[in-house]
């Protein structure tokens, strides 16, 4: 087992805070402790982000803007909200005036810009439901729309669980990145899951031997997909002289996939993040993975660090997505950067109408749109993907800038 070192630089958390994150842990160690002393990492990110009444997710902390932890692509900007309503448009007219699905809603604010703009473009959908899994969460989305939109709020539904069969657009900002994920090591020939187990009053990383079931499939096609990259020939040489690589299998992306496929009649699924194609995921650099932790507007990469009170998340294996979505019958209708999805969708058409001799408004609304497609910020490394059913029209979000090669 080993331990990380504790994170010093970050913010402190103020005493209640400090006693939310002790009450977390003392939870994940009765998990390690009823488990036999070892819990995969997967059941340890589902304890500290969703724990119900605990979790990241599920507390009453703020978690996006300047007060939380994070600043998401709507925070930073409402033209990004009007720039999807254009495709979530054109997806309602191709499915006879359907409905839109977004899940973890976050803030409420991307629902809110969009249904803005899709009333000034009147192609409001039949309803607007949001799954979310946080209650507090849900609460204040309510509030927002009651606040600054009371006349769109009986548009909106709340869902706890899937609807049995869905037609028009299903949305998904920000949501895989934060779902659970394995860590898998492959040493050699061999595979190992990487698991959290408890010492003390700390928590640390513990290998166990991989051997069968779904994970070792996925470690093993992987394997032998990413050749040098993690199999005998390269990748990381730890101290003992053996090859390591560590890097993680997001499962429950791949089933939410197969979920979404099993409702959906008519339509398109967008689901936009951080991530990459297999190749540049597993590329022989990245022999560590991509797990971060956002606290307070600090990146690290310490998942042990106040559990119950940071996010944890890890880039998308966007080729991942594409193969379950297609092995559950869903056609790919798009895979670009989010730079050329925002731009098809005519973001800076959007920012072209505020006049620029207005400085106080459009010099901002320019910072923000730099922000969202700059290959130094949000533009290149956020990708956008699609994937459907029964719609053949290409959508416009993806006429330029095709980057399916990727996956």
């Amino acid at each position: 087992m080993q331990p990380l070192s504790p994170q010093p630089s970050l913010p402190a958390p103020n005493h209640a805070a400090l006693q939310h994150s002790r009450a977390v842990k003392e939870l994940i160690r009765a998990e390690i402790a009823a488990a036999g002393g070892w819990i995969s990492f997967e059941h340890y990110m589902r304890l500290a982000l969703y724990k119900p009444g605990w979790g990241y997710y599920s507390g009453g902390a703020a978690k996006f803007g300047q007060e939380g932890d994070f600043v998401t692509a709507p925070q930073i900007s409402s033209l990004y909200g009007r720039a999807l309503a254009r495709q979530a448009a054109q997806v309602l007219e191709l499915t006879d005036g359907g409905n839109i699905l977004e899940f973890g809603a976050g803030s409420g604010k991307l629902a809110l810009d969009m249904l803005l703009e899709l009333g000034e473009l009147g192609s409001l959908p039949k309803r607007y439901f949001i799954l979310e899994v946080s209650g507090e969460l849900r609460q204040r989305q309510q509030r927002l729309f009651e606040r600054l939109a009371p006349h769109l709020a009986p548009r909106v539904a709340w869902l706890e669980h899937l609807p049995e069969q869905f037609s028009g657009l299903i949305l998904a900002n920000e949501v895989l990145d934060a779902m659970p994920v394995h860590l898998v090591r492959w040493s050699g020939p061999d595979l190992f899951e990487r698991g959290v187990s408890g010492d003390g009053d700390e928590f640390g990383w513990s290998d166990r031997p991989l051997m069968q079931g779904e994970l070792f499939d996925a470690a093993r096609n992987l394997g032998m997909m990413a050749g040098p990259a993690i199999g005998h020939t390269g990748g990381y040489l730890d101290s003992s002289g053996r090859e390591d690589y560590v890097s993680e299998i997001n499962l429950a992306g791949r089933h939410f996939m197969s979920s979404l496929a099993g409702i959906l009649k008519t339509g398109a699924i967008l689901l936009i993040d951080y991530g990459f194609g297999h190749d540049e995921y597993y590329h022989p650099q990245r022999n560590r993975g991509t797990l971060m932790c956002h606290y307070r507007h600090y990146a690290h990469d310490d998942p042990f660090y106040l559990p119950g009170l940071q996010d944890i998340t890890s880039h998308v294996d966007f080729s991942a997505i594409a193969e379950a979505a297609g092995k559950a019958g869903l056609d790919m209708l798009g895979y670009t950067s989010q730079a050329h999805f925002l731009i098809n969708c005519d973001i800076t058409s959007l920012l072209a109408k505020i006049p620029v001799d207005n400085a106080k408004e459009y010099l901002p609304r320019a910072n923000q749109v730099q922000k969202l497609l700059s290959p130094a910020e949000m533009g290149e490394l956020f990708k956008a993907i699609a994937l459907g059913r029964n719609i053949s029209t290409p959508l416009t979000g993806f006429t330029s800038g095709d980057k399916s090669r990727m996956l």
